[in-house]
This record gives C-alpha cells, structure tokens and sequence, in this order.
C-alpha cells in the first residue's frame, strides 16, 4: 500500500502495524479527541429522513447560521465539500494572476490546486523555530498587484500563529490574499487572529474556515469561503450544485450553536498540549516547537520514517511523517494533541522507541 501523503490515512496504518484500523491510536489527522459534538450527531440522526430530498442548493440555513456566528451577510459565505473543494476553486482564481507566493512548508493540496490550473508559482520560508514573522517578505516584495497570497494562520505544519496586524499590509500589496484559518477555532476568540471582519472591507481576501477539525467531522467534509460575494458567485458557477449534504449541513448549524462544546474545547486544549510539549521536550533526541493550535512539530535526531513504522509495529501508534513537506523531509514529525491519557501513551511509546535506538 502506497505511503500517504496526508495524515489519518488508518488503513495504511494498520497495514503496517497488522493490527485492526481501529487498534490504531492516530496522532497524524490533527482533528480534536472531544467530538464529534452529541448536537452533531443528534441534528444528523434527525435528518436521515431528508436525505429522499436534494439539498437546498443555496443552503440558506447554513448559510445564516455561519452568518450569525461571524456576524456578516450571508451572501459573503460560501459553504463546501471540505475546504479542499474550495481550495481548488482558489487555484483556479490564482491561476489567473501572474504568479502565487506561498509561505513553506505548505500545505500539500496548495501545490495540488496550483499546479492543476498551472499557476505559477513563487515561495517564501517559515523560519519555524523563531517568532511567526511575515515583514521581511514585504521587504523583498515589488509590483505585487498581479501576483496572489496564498498562507494558512496558525501555520500548518509549524503550529506558528501570525499576528493580525502583521497580515494586513499584505491586503494592500498583493491582487489576492487567501487566508487558510482551517485551524484558528482552535484559539478562544479573545486570542485568534481571523482576518473575518475585514472581509466587507477588501475584495481582494479570501477567508477559508474548516469545520471538520474543530468539531471532530472529517468525515463530512465540511468546510466555507468568506469572500466578497461577486467573487463566491463566480466560484458558484464553476462547480456542482450540490457539494455539501443534507447531514453535513444539518450537523454544520448544531455545532456552530453549540457554545458549550466550543468553551470545552477552549479549556482543554492549552493544558493538553503544554503537556505533550513538555513530554517531548523530555526525551533525548526530539525537538519540538511550540505552537497555536491543537498539533505541534517535532524535530527528530533519528529517521522518522523508520520512527514511524517502529511505534506502529510494537505501539499501534500513528505519528504524521512529513516527507510530504519538501522543506521538511525524515527528521520532522507532527502529532495532534489528544487527550492527556493519549499524549502519555504516545510519549512512553516514544521514550522506549528512542531509547532503544540509543
């Protein structure tokens, strides 16, 4: 079976590992260990009737859901199957302009989309074990009206937030600015850094949000552009008219009505990941850096690919390789923050793995 290019890839795993998918203890898919959300599932088992009937193919109900929980019009929303399908539509748009600057190590599906419409293409990198800073770019940077921005705060694979203000001169500079936020729910609002309310403001920013991650619903796929709504009528006609389904949509409005759930998340996450953080600082041979949202990046003395099938085969654990990230290679690592029962089970499968390689 071909090695995965993405996290959560279980049946991989369990190849490897000769073991059920279900034995496998996945640190690879950054998705959060509380949900799915009881409200999800509830709203989902609801609609099963719904589903001898296309959905709305406006999806006004989501729509103004999402338009209450962000506080702007609802034609500045556009939901879709997962924010990859939305993703490609972005590519599409950047194709046209001269040329795209992506900051690396980046996401795998922003080559994916870029080179599908052959945009070209321009990087710049992340030094991802100092302070998130994008101002030495503008530095670099002349005539930038043609050419498109396309990064993702928190930072993924780093963990590394941006600060607002530091994106903001970008919107003046660049002809389009897409903002990959799939993991800035993960902040409490009085934290985050979502370029959301300036949205009404620029024509020229795109805001892509997931609600896959937070709400424990990948397999949904399940996610929405903020844009300027002469732009989402464009990206309308270029796709099927019906990407997202009836469950989808229907769990999509419970969660984002579940504030319980969201304040849960809020208080587990910080303590949870300070202690996977201070876990992996512990043991001889890892590095890793701090981050914003519910992963982090660890750098590792040793090849991760053989690190990998090692916690597979004597652990069922799955840590996320990052060969998918060229800048990156077999000395990097990403693992989600769990549950503090799960980040002790990683790191003692951990410990003994590198110990036994010392």
């Amino acid at each position: 079976m071909r090695q995965p290019a993405h996290g959560g890839n279980l049946a991989w795993a369990a190849a490897l590992a000769g073991c059920p998918p279900d034995a496998i203890l996945d640190f690879s898919a950054s998705i959060s260990p509380l949900g799915p959300p009881d409200s999800a599932i509830a709203a989902i088992q609801s609609h099963i009737g719904n589903l001898r009937h296309y959905p709305d193919p406006s999806y006004s109900e989501l729509r103004l859901a999402l338009s209450h929980f962000h506080e702007l019009p609802s034609e500045f929303i556009l939901p879709g199957n997962g924010s990859a399908e939305l993703l490609t539509l972005v590519g599409r748009e950047l194709a046209e302009l001269a040329a795209t600057v992506v900051m690396t190590p980046a996401f795998g599906d922003y080559y994916r989309t870029l080179s599908a419409y052959n945009a070209q293409l321009l990087e710049f990198p992340v030094n991802w074990e100092s302070e998130a800073d994008l101002s030495l770019f503008l530095d670099k940077a002349q005539n930038l009206k043609e050419v498109g921005l396309l990064l993702n705060n928190p930072h993924n694979p780093t963990g590394k937030l941006f600060l607002r203000q530091s994106i903001l001169p970008y919107l003046d500079q660049f002809g389009l600015v897409v903002v990959d936020e799939a993991f800035m729910d993960f902040l409490p609002p009085e934290e985050e850094q979502s370029l959301i309310s300036l949205i009404q403001e620029y024509e020229n920013l795109v805001v892509l949000r997931s609600l896959t991650k937070f709400y424990s619903l990948p397999g949904l796929r399940l996610g929405y552009a903020i844009a300027h709504p002469h732009r989402l009528s464009r990206w309308q006609l270029w796709r099927d008219p019906w990407p997202v389904n009836t469950l989808a949509a229907a769990a999509a409005i419970a969660a984002l009505q579940d504030r319980e759930f969201q304040q849960q998340t809020w208080l587990w996450l910080p303590p949870a990941r300070n202690q996977l953080l201070g876990g992996l600082e512990a043991i001889p041979g890892l590095t890793p850096g701090k981050g914003a949202a519910n992963f982090l990046l660890v750098e590792s003395k040793e090849s991760v690919s053989h690190l990998q099938q090692q916690l597979l085969k004597h652990h069922q654990v799955l840590i996320r390789d990052c060969l998918s990230f060229k800048e990156l290679g077999d000395r990097f690592f990403r693992v989600a923050v769990r549950t503090q029962v799960d980040n002790q089970r990683l790191l003692t499968a951990l410990h003994s793995v590198m110990s036994s390689e010392c």
